[in-house]
């Protein structure tokens, strides 16, 4: 009788467990990378693993043959190596071209998740705080009065904070929302020093490997509304092969890192000034 007594306190005891265990568990995946065209996602690099990553920036389609439709012309590439140290703590460094002002640029990273969200009770969302700084390495011009003259070494640094706050609706589709704060040491007379943006990113499973992916942000600045800036854009397709992560994309953004790319945006969609891009991530375990 004891025996048939405890069978259903020990199924319950299970049960128990069991739930407070799936409680308590993170929602894995929101995103398949770190990226989402231009903008960092919520997720970061697992501990002991390495992400390198190779992006390309091709010019306006609208150059038509005589450039090969911009595929003649790279307006930025990337070259990155993401490390790993806990599986909530990611530091990076990478070399971009540069597509702005300021080229050959060093760029220097820190990602932190703070708060993962959980797959009942719990946090709703994600939160992962961002931190970058870029530094110019370009020979200094001879022309006086140039941002690229460097009167000071300080003039070739820039720096951007992100917080980024996201959501997984579901296996099909993910969410996030990232305000930032870019800071120039060197602009023109006319323009800001610190800038204030705000973006949007989603991602939408197709198929079991392929995702649409999205992205947009907008600086707040009046500089840029009366100056022709635009606001950076992008639209792909994420494909997800095993160990790589490869995507294909249209954006009007030049650059590529976000002290780059937000506030030096000068291509308008609408006049077909956007332009193929890709990039290629491979994870390996150290």
């Amino acid at each position: 009788m004891k025996r048939f007594l405890l069978l259903p306190i020990l199924l319950f005891t299970t049960c128990f467990l069991f739930a407070q265990e799936t409680e308590n568990t993170n929602v894995q995946g929101t995103f398949k990378d770190t990226r989402v065209i231009n903008s960092h996602t919520v997720e970061t690099v697992q501990a002991r693993k390495l992400d390198f990553r190779i992006g390309h920036r091709f010019g306006d389609l609208n150059g038509g043959w005589n450039t090969f439709y911009g595929l003649e012309n790279a307006t930025d590439v990337l070259f990155s190596f993401e490390y790993g140290v806990k599986d909530n703590l990611t530091i990076g460094l990478s070399r971009t071209k540069g597509a702005g002002p300021l080229k050959a640029l060093l760029n220097g990273s820190a990602k932190y998740k703070v708060i993962s969200q959980k797959t009942q009770n719990g946090s709703p969302v994600s939160i992962t705080l961002m931190a970058l700084a870029t530094a110019s390495t370009a020979n200094k011009s001879a022309v006086p009065d140039l941002i690229n003259s460097f009167e000071k070494s300080s003039h070739r640094f820039a720096y951007h904070f992100q917080g980024i706050i996201a959501r997984k609706f579901s296996d099909g589709f993910s969410f996030q929302i990232m305000p930032g704060y870019t800071h120039r040491n060197i602009v023109t007379n006319e323009d800001e020093n610190g800038l204030l943006s705000l973006g949007f990113a989603t991602r939408i499973q197709l198929t079991k490997v392929i995702g649409f992916i999205a992205d947009f942000t907008y600086p707040f600045s009046s500089f840029r509304n009366d100056n022709d800036y635009y606001p950076p854009f992008g639209v792909g397709i994420e494909i997800e092969t095993g160990g790589h992560v490869f995507q294909v994309n249209f954006t009007n953004a030049s650059g590529i890192m976000e002290t780059d790319y937000i506030p030096n945006t000068q291509s308008n969609w609408g006049d077909g000034e956007f332009r193929l891009g890709f990039t290629i991530s491979r994870m390996f375990n150290l």
